[in-house]
């Protein structure tokens, strides 16, 4: 449908200008396209040509490429203005639920016909009654289709206002399509107000407020349910089960009388007593009925209050979300309240005034309420006015602009990009001075931002140049499965340089896109991984373990188990457990994660990966620490089954110290002599690959001095006197 495409008459506002690349058959007058693979664009000989954005480029666009609008970075200033206009966003809005659906359609006679009925025959019909059975299944099946098109209405009405909050320039432009949108839900709140029993509300607010009564626990009409003790456990449920329903509903008292049937649920129809049971049921029930309507008499039911109601945060649903969004989790006699007394609405704010009785305004105030009151004045906001602030997203903001010209970010830019950019959710790139330059979740910077934070987004993991993902993306390639003891970082030690590749950067590439289907999801992937290889504390990026990082990614960041770190024990007696007593060297600041590092504290130490833990990832609770910290102390509570930790992926000049070490260590047992079943040994071949160990320098230090230079040396050469001793013994 066109008027659900960009269309020239669509303001763009401050980004007119702005420089989009589109494709073209060679022609004056060629239609333009946003995609290189549109089907409409039929020749072999394209043209590339970047064009500023105007009223005239877009005037040109095909059919195809004016649905999906132009074709940029979805994380920039535009890309997020034109994920707000396509797809569901306000462009279909704007032409939904704008005037009654020829395919569902009801006269104003039938919505009062069946309020009506609903109203006469509040108890169960019988089956049996098929005429009169039918007519109340209809009547009931209407009031809940008027209900879901209000509710629908309402949210397709708050999704289109939201947008006009953000992008203030296209008021003016849609002011009369949201009129007519208006009207229609007005329509359909009178409808709704047919099934509506005011007197109920009022009295629904009086039980809400009751106390527990006193239960005839003696009164021997119950005696079919057990003892006494049985029976002010029936009593009690059926209490609890009339107020939830009393208060919950928007139909009048009447329509509870069927709760008598929940005191005998259970029990057979025919058994003795059953019948007894239902008769005091339907006399206590209707004693609370009494008690509630007497407490809802005391007051005036006539609206004289003024109170301002506000649909709280967490029911709003991105303004491209299809469910009804901002009338989520509200119960019937909230919207009863809502269709019967409100006086005026501004659906992109999610704030009322209501016009109640006093007693509907006590419960709105309380605490209880599914909706954020206080008492409000009879000034009624009027159509809303849509103004140029600090939230409107407009160049300079997001990254589409220099950096040196970025704007500061609010709440409101947030909100607009995770609402209207299928890509929000990622890491980024961020600049303020009380931080320098970070790489943070999106979460963390919303929260950041509502304590105050001012910063600017500097570039997100979308943004990345291609020219520096796109060749690393045909160099990795999934992993292949590893056996159980790579998995715990203890392959064997005479393998050659490449063994424990499984604990190093590229390993861990590997590993973020292994179980990753699809081109788009494998870059993605690397491109978070990138952004996150540079955080000093990779909790900082821990929005919770199913947060923005997946499984996959924290896979590439971390170690699928513990390091082996038994070359950098000292020796000891216990030849399974003692070491060489290498230096960490460049180990040593090697960063170590587990779910509780502190043996005093209650419960062992899990791996971020470890089947314990209920879902896998980093949490910001998890304790780190370093190599050097590990070795300083040894005992630790480790998990049996995971090892206990995660250490973070080891560089090239980590992985490389970390197998000489292993390397040593190996030959150091091959020179021992105490060991029993040892393996022939040939020193020739030891004293060469120790001549190698010994010249060993971390990457960039190859003529400087590193930490622990002095003992690598130490044990080499002590390592090489036993090995020329073994040769001597040998050739005596």
């Amino acid at each position: 449908m066109r008027d659900r495409m960009l269309t020239a008459d669509v303001p763009i506002g401050p980004f007119e200008g702005t420089k989009i690349v589109v494709y073209s058959a060679k022609g004056k007058n060629a239609r333009l396209h946003v995609r290189r693979e549109c089907g409409q664009l039929r020749t072999a000989n394209v043209t590339t040509t970047e064009v500023p954005l105007s009223a005239d480029v877009v005037d040109r666009f095909c059919s195809g490429c004016a649905g999906w609008g132009p074709r940029v970075r979805p994380t920039s200033g535009l890309g997020i203005f034109m994920g707000a206009l396509s797809s569901a966003g306000l462009l279909h809005q704007l032409q939904a639920y704008a005037e009654p659906d020829e395919d569902v359609y009801w006269t104003q006679d039938e919505v009062r016909a069946a309020a009506e009925l609903l109203r006469s025959e509040r108890d169960p019909v019988d089956e049996d009654d098929d005429g009169r059975w039918e007519a109340h299944r209809e009547a009931d099946e209407l009031q809940e289709q008027v209900l879901s098109l209000w509710r629908h209405a309402a949210g397709s009405l708050h999704r289109a206002q939201a947008v006009m909050a953000h992008f203030p320039w296209l008021t003016d432009w849609a002011r009369p399509k949201l009129l007519a949108k208006e009207r229609y839900l007005e329509t359909l709140r009178a409808q709704v107000t047919l099934f509506v029993e005011p007197a109920g509300l009022v009295v629904a607010a009086a039980a809400a407020a009751l106390g527990t009564p006193p239960l005839p626990t003696d009164d021997h009409a119950f005696a079919v349910l057990g003892n006494r003790s049985q029976i002010f456990t029936g009593l009690s449920a059926l209490w609890r089960r009339w107020q939830y329903a009393a208060e919950d509903g928007w139909e009048g008292p009447d329509a509870r009388a069927f709760r008598r049937y929940d005191l005998v649920e259970g029990i057979r129809p025919n058994k003795k007593g059953c019948a007894e049971a239902l008769e005091g049921a339907a006399r206590l029930i209707q004693s609370w009925e009494d008690e509630a309507r007497a407490a809802a008499a005391t007051t005036d039911p006539t609206p004289t209050v003024w109170v301002t109601a506000r649909l709280p945060e967490d029911t709003e649903e991105s303004s491209r979300g299809d469910a009804d969004g901002v009338l989520d989790g509200l119960d019937r006699w909230t919207l009863g309240v809502m269709v019967s007394w409100t006086v005026a609405a501004d659906w992109s704010r999610r704030t009322f005034t209501l016009k109640v009785p006093a007693l509907v305004a006590d419960r709105l105030l309380a605490s209880s309420s599914a909706l954020v009151c206080e008492s409000g004045a009879e000034a009624a906001p009027t159509e809303a006015v849509y103004q140029a602030q600090p939230g409107s997203v407009v160049p300079g903001v997001f990254d589409d602009t220099a950096v040196f010209d970025r704007q500061p970010v609010t709440l409101a830019h947030l909100r607009a990009l995770r609402n209207f950019s299928y890509v929000a959710d990622q890491l980024y790139i961020v600049f303020s001075m009380s931080g320098g330059a970070e790489v943070l979740p999106l979460g963390v910077i919303e929260k950041r931002v509502a304590q105050g934070w001012l910063g600017v987004i500097v570039a997100g993991a979308s943004d990345l140049p291609g020219s520096v993902i796109n060749p690393w993306m045909k160099e990795v390639h999934p992993a292949p499965e590893a056996d159980e003891g790579s998995y715990l970082g203890h392959a064997d030690a005479g393998q050659d340089d490449r063994s424990r590749a499984d604990l190093g950067l590229a390993a861990g590439a590997q590993a973020a896109v292994q179980w990753v289907h699809g081109e788009r999801a494998k870059e993605h992937n690397l491109r978070l991984l990138a952004m996150a290889r540079g955080v000093p504390d990779l909790r900082s990026l821990a929005t919770g373990r199913s947060g923005v990082l997946s499984v996959a990614l924290w896979e590439g960041l971390l170690t699928p188990g513990p390091l082996d770190l038994t070359p950098f024990r000292p020796p000891s007696t216990d030849r399974r457990r003692g070491g060489s007593g290498l230096p960490p060297g460049v180990m040593g600041p090697v960063q170590i994660y587990a779910t509780n590092a502190d043996p005093a504290f209650e419960g062992k130490g899990h791996s971020p990966f470890c089947q314990h833990t209920r879902d896998r990832g980093l949490a910001y609770s998890d304790d780190l620490l370093s190599v050097s910290a590990l070795l300083a102390r040894d005992d630790w509570d480790w998990c049996s089954k995971c090892g206990g930790y995660s250490a973070r992926r080891l560089t090239g000049t980590q992985l490389s110290y970390y197998r000489a070490a292993h390397q040593l260590h190996d030959i150091a047992g091959q020179l021992d002599d105490e060991r029993s079943h040892r393996a022939p040994v040939e020193p020739d071949a030891l004293l060469k690959r120790l001549e190698e160990l010994a010249a060993w320098e971390p990457g960039g230090h190859e003529s400087g001095s590193w930490e622990g230079r002095w003992r690598w040396r130490e044990v080499v050469s002590d390592l090489r006197r036993r090995a020329e001793r073994k040769r001597l013994d040998t050739v005596l």
